[in-house]
């Protein structure tokens, strides 16, 4: 198998992930030139599939949403995978159901989530600016999966796998006006979020652990799109999923996960797993 062969890699990362592996050699072990420009190209064929069997790309799940993870990881930026018009659900009452049952080794993050209202603005640094761009923000639950041997891999091989992206369930809406951009840069760099499973806090984060902010997270992801010119820039209506806030935690059938945040206007969000 080329692992560098979109095509080829994208039909053995399909099969792994409907036989629910969790094996596989992950491609940069493989070929050690194995580099992102490469995931993507990989990424790119999943879409181009995911499109040819009528589900729309939705929006982008961001991952690795930390400076130092990048200078441990050799990273320029963040990295980025598409969302679907059937992996992205909306809770209602901000409570959801969710069956794992067809992923491998799934887990849990709590995020905040975006939808883009136009183009964003050329300094990705300008928190104010980039939620401008923004009709809504809302409290998360991004699910990934995994298909490579004890969740090890470099950030090219999980970008390739699609799997910073299995789910997200999103909360209730709140919306970004002219009059509220002000605190809500000051709440996003700050407010704090609890993770619990069946009532028991597992982990816990802050928005500072998204870029500082998820509002930055979000202005990252779209200078970070328009300097590559084999990506889809950020469109108007788009879904971002900013980047977790605490760590991931692994998710079984029977569970139910709550996260809870202070410090901004955003109510808590249930998810019960199904089998």
């Amino acid at each position: 198998m080329h692992s560098r062969d979109p095509r080829a890699l994208a039909d053995e990362l399909s099969a792994a992930y409907a036989a629910r592996r969790t094996d596989l050699v992950p491609p940069s072990a493989r070929d050690t030139a194995f580099d992102l420009a490469a995931a993507y190209a990989v990424e790119a064929e999943l879409v181009r599939r995911r499109r040819a069997s009528g589900h729309a790309a939705v929006g982008r799940k961001v991952g690795f949403a930390n400076k130092a993870v990048w200078r441990a990881l050799k990273l320029e930026t963040l990295v980025w995978a598409s969302m679907y018009d059937d992996t992205v659900h909306f809770a209602e009452r901000n409570v959801a159901t969710l069956a794992p049952s067809r992923m491998c080794a799934p887990k849990i993050e709590p995020e905040i989530v975006f939808k883009v209202r136009g183009a964003q603005a050329a300094d990705a640094a300008d928190a104010a600016a980039v939620l401008g761009a923004v009709e809504w923000l809302a409290l998360g639950f991004e699910i990934i999966d995994c298909v490579y041997v004890d969740w090890k891999f470099q950030p090219a091989d999980f970008v390739a796998a699609q799997g910073l992206h299995a789910a997200l369930i999103v909360g209730e809406p709140f919306i970004v006006t002219p009059g509220n951009i002000p605190t809500l840069v000051e709440q996003l760099a700050k407010f704090t979020v609890a993770l619990a499973r069946n009532g028991d806090v597992v982990g816990e984060g802050s928005g500072r652990n998204a870029l500082r902010s998820p509002a930055l997270c979000l202005g990252e992801l779209a200078a970070a799109l328009t300097r590559d010119p084999g990506a889809e820039p950020l469109r108007a209506g788009e879904l971002v999923s900013s980047g977790t806030l605490t760590e991931s935690k692994p998710i079984r059938a029977g569970e139910t996960w709550t996260a809870a945040v202070d410090g901004i206007a955003l109510p808590g969000l249930t998810l019960q797993i199904g089998g």
